[in-house]
C-alpha cells in the first residue's frame, strides 16, 4: 500500500496545472496470461469504496414510476419504451446517445428492448445497462452505479482504468487501487504475482512506475 500511496504522490506532483480537474489512471501490464482463452478473459463491476471522485452522466431506461422517480432525481436522460423504438429506426441518434451517456440504468422488463434496439450500439461501447426493478430506489442505484468501474481482460493482457481524480487525496486513491487487484487476486491463478509491470498516471501526466 505505501508504494501504491507514494507513486500517487508523485503523478500528481508531476502533473502539470490544467483548467481542469485531471482523472488518475491505474495501468497494469499482466504476465503468465493467454488472453485467447476464454477462461482468462473476465469482466467484473468494481464500486470503488471511495468513489469516482466526480459525476458521471447516467441515462435511465424506465416507464411509470421509476421514470419519474428518475427525472425528479435530476437525471437529464430519461429514455421510454417508445423513445427505444424510435431509436431502433435510427441509428445515428442512437450512437449519438451512446457515446453522451457514460452508463445506464434499465427497468428490468424493458432489456428485451434494450437489446433489439439500443443493443447493437450499447454492446461494442460496453455500456449496456444494468437492470433494476420498477419497483427499485432510483437514489442508491444512481449513488452505486456513479463509484462503479468494470475491471477485465478481453485481447490483451493489460488493463488501463480511472481509479479517481487529482483532488481526492492519496491514501483514498490507494484504497480504491487496492480494491481493483483484489479482483485480479479473483480472477487470476496467481492473483497480482502475475503483475509484470504497474503504473499510475494523471489523464496528461506521464506515468510513474509502482511495479
Amino acid at each position: 500500500m505505501t508504494e501504491i500511496i507514494d507513486a500517487v504522490k508523485e503523478a500528481k506532483e508531476q502533473a502539470k496545472p490544467r483548467n481542469f480537474t485531471q482523472s488518475i489512471d491505474v495501468i497494469i501490464n499482466l504476465k503468465d496470461i493467454d488472453v485467447r482463452r476464454p477462461e482468462n478473459r473476465f469482466n467484473e463491476e468494481l464500486a470503488l469504496p471511495n468513489g469516482r471522485g466526480k459525476p458521471i452522466k447516467i441515462g435511465v431506461i424506465a416507464d411509470g414510476e421509476l421514470a419519474v422517480s428518475a427525472k425528479n432525481a435530476g437525471i437529464d436522460l430519461v429514455i421510454s419504451k417508445d423513445d427505444l423504438q424510435e431509436f431502433g429506426k435510427d441509428r445515428k441518434a442512437a450512437k449519438k446517445v451512446a457515446n453522451s451517456v457514460d452508463s445506464f440504468i434499465a427497468q428490468a422488463d424493458m432489456m428485451p428492448l434494450v437489446g433489439r434496439f439500443l443493443g447493437p450500439v450499447l454492446g461494442p461501447r460496453n455500456k449496456m445497462p444494468k437492470p433494476v426493478p420498477a419497483s427499485a430506489k432510483i437514489e442508491p442505484l444512481l449513488e452505486r452505479v456513479g463509484s462503479t468501474i468494470k475491471v477485465g481482460i478481453k485481447n490483451q493482457p493489460s488493463i488501463q482504468i480511472l481509479v479517481g481524480t487529482q483532488d481526492m487525496s492519496d491514501e483514498d486513491l490507494a484504497e480504491n487501487i487496492e480494491a481493483v487487484l483484489a479482483i485480479l487476486d479473483r480472477h487470476l491463478e496467481k492473483g497480482r504475482n502475475q503483475i509484470k509491470s504497474m503504473y499510475i498516471k494523471t489523464t496528461m501526466g506521464s506515468v510513474v512506475r509502482v511495479i
